[in-house]
């Protein structure tokens, strides 16, 4: 009896065990069943991410009530593996707070989530990998595909294409040089008296115009003769005395300029004339600035009447507030005011260019700095901004330039001490924050970058071209292409091509005159995603000519997928 209890009981375990692994192996093989629709269909690399969507459908009688399950998508590919977060469900005997599947109807949920992109993801596959359980037995069932990854078109983007800030110099060939000088008149006056012919500032100005004579990279460009009477007193009068005012003076400085031998004084069109017969702007001007009593109420008037003789007539009956006036304000508004105006003319671009390589040291900064942009070659401008630096070492310019031509060599360690040594000088400048973006952007540090760029408003069109890169590498194309404007470079491209906008794209690729297999490579992505096989083809044979590292890349990237196993295909990319 007792050994027939015990058999008993072994029966009873056995038959348990048989019916939960028959539960288990019945899902394990009927995995296939299982409905997975994966968004997008081949995965995409984003922002440095991949995002999948899975819906997934469990048809009816399949999920056992006391079975509990965990799957995991998974990207397999060569040398390696990166699992998605995993999802869990359970039948509706489990004790648990997972997502419940009936057993007879079935169910439905959808999955998201992502990963970090790495670059062996390009050839893999997404698996689910399941793991299920029901009492104390666990099955592992057999991987199982749902779809091919990862298409990574983004990841293209190239860093070498950030572009570094110069320090723009400000050399002007010529610049403009003027010399004033006022005389002034008594009252009711137009005759010049000895006393003001012997002030300093027209002796400056006699100088001035002897001087600009004798120098051989001085031209005169004329003379303006403003002259003014108070307004105070007749109008006609005051007329007559502008206009006289004007006559004296001219005649007074034409003597002068034929007396310093200067061409062109004797012409007529040499002069500027302008009189003002009541110079109400200069009265106003002048009481701004005095402290004389009642201003504020003379002031008043001004802006309350415009009428002349009203004005005068109100000021005036100010009795003892007009005496100061008289005394202090109208004697400095009876004049004329000469002008004389010069061109220096600077040194031409060859004395320039041959002072630079051969004396730098007689150039000044802003003709140093503008030397070097009369050169392509980058060694040349490299010198130049040396010399530059060892100069005027306090020159941020300098020091930022030499920069940018090492970084235009590819020497980044270079580039970022220089730019470094420029932000010691002057910290907070544009041009300097874009170029240390550059450099972190070059690095890998896109979110460094991004912080530099941020700092760097003002610094022109390169500063848009790096932001449009960072906007790529976050996924934000639209925003790179805004930022990249009428840009024809690559990423330029690159970013409609990420936006889905082909013919812009196209238009892009096509109005780049650069001969550069990355250009074509691109060309050949749209004729792929069009179907415009010859396009590709030609596109993709041009591109591997010019550069031969797109054979290798071809032959792994999904955007040619469809065409891994054409003649064509394999005689351009092996």
């Amino acid at each position: 009896m007792k050994k027939t209890r015990i058999n008993l009981f072994a029966t009873l375990a056995l038959a348990a065990l048989l019916a939960s692994c028959a539960g288990l192996d019945k899902m394990k093989k009927g995995a296939p069943e299982v409905k997975y629709t994966v968004t997008p269909e081949v995965l995409e690399a984003h922002a440095g991410k991949v995002d999948v969507e899975i819906k997934v459908q469990i048809p009816e009688k399949y999920f056992d009530k006391k079975v509990a399950l965990e799957a995991t998508p998974v990207l397999v590919y060569e040398g390696g593996e990166t699992a998605f977060p995993s999802y869990k469900l359970q039948g509706e005997s489990v004790e648990g707070n997972e997502k419940v599947i009936s057993y007879t109807n079935g169910g439905s949920f959808t999955y998201t989530n992502s990963v970090e992109y790495t670059d062996g993801m390009k050839v893999s596959d997404l698996v689910v990998r399941i793991t299920a359980t029901k009492g104390s037995n666990t099955t592992t069932f057999d991987d199982y595909k749902i779809a091919d990854g990862v298409i990574a078109t983004s990841e293209l983007v190239a860093d070498q294409g950030a572009q570094a800030a110069i320090g723009a110099d400000n050399f002007q060939r010529i610049i403009p040089e003027e010399k004033l000088a006022d005389i002034y008149f008594l009252i009711q006056q137009a005759s010049i008296r000895g006393t003001e012919l012997r002030k300093e500032e027209i002796a400056a100005l006699k100088d001035f115009i002897k001087e600009a004579e004798a120098a051989e990279n001085k031209e005169f460009k004329g003379v303006q003769i403003s002259a003014y009477a108070s307004p105070d007193g007749p109008t006609d009068l005051n007329t007559s005395l502008a206009s006289k005012r004007e006559k004296v003076a001219k005649n007074y400085l034409s003597r002068e300029l034929k007396r310093a031998k200067v061409e062109g004084a004797k012409e007529d069109d040499f002069y500027t004339l302008k009189n003002t017969p009541e110079d109400w702007e200069g009265f106003k001007a002048l009481m701004e600035k005095s402290d004389i009593q009642d201003k504020e109420l003379i002031l008043r008037v001004l802006s309350m009447y415009s009428d002349p003789e009203v004005r005068e007539r109100e000021i005036k009956n100010m009795s003892e507030t007009f005496k100061v006036v008289a005394d202090e304000i109208l004697p400095k508004l009876r004049r004329s005011k000469m002008t004389v105006n010069v061109d220096v003319i600077g040194k031409s671009d060859e004395e320039i260019s041959e002072l630079a390589a051969s004396t730098p040291a007689e150039l000044n900064i802003e003709e140093l700095l503008y030397a070097a942009t009369l050169t392509e070659d980058v060694d040349a401008q490299l010198a130049i901004y040396k010399a530059a630096a060892e100069k005027y070492p306090k020159c941020w310019r300098a020091a930022n330039n030499i920069g940018v031509t090492l970084y235009a060599k590819g020497d980044l360690s270079g580039a970022k001490s220089a730019f470094e040594k420029a932000n010691s000088i002057k910290g907070g400048v544009a041009e300097i924050n874009n170029n240390l973006g550059v450099i972190a952007l070059r690095e890998g540090d896109v979110a460094k970058a991004e912080e530099y760029f941020g700092s760097a408003a003002g610094a022109g069109a390169e500063l848009d071209n790096n932001l449009g890169i960072v906007a790529i590498h976050k996924g934000e194309y639209d925003n790179a292409i805004r930022y990249f404007g009428n840009s024809t470079n690559c990423n330029a491209a690159l970013a409609k091509i990420l936006a889905k906008d082909y013919d812009a794209a196209l238009s892009t690729i096509n109005a780049n005159t650069m001969e550069v297999g990355f250009k074509y490579y691109l060309k050949a992505i749209v004729g792929a995603r069009t179907g415009e096989e010859d396009l590709m083809f030609d596109a993709l044979r041009k591109s591997t000519e010019l550069d031969g590292k797109f054979k290798e890349y071809a032959v792994k990237d999904l955007e040619f997928a469809k065409y891994f196993e054409d003649a064509t295909f394999k005689s351009i990319v092996q």
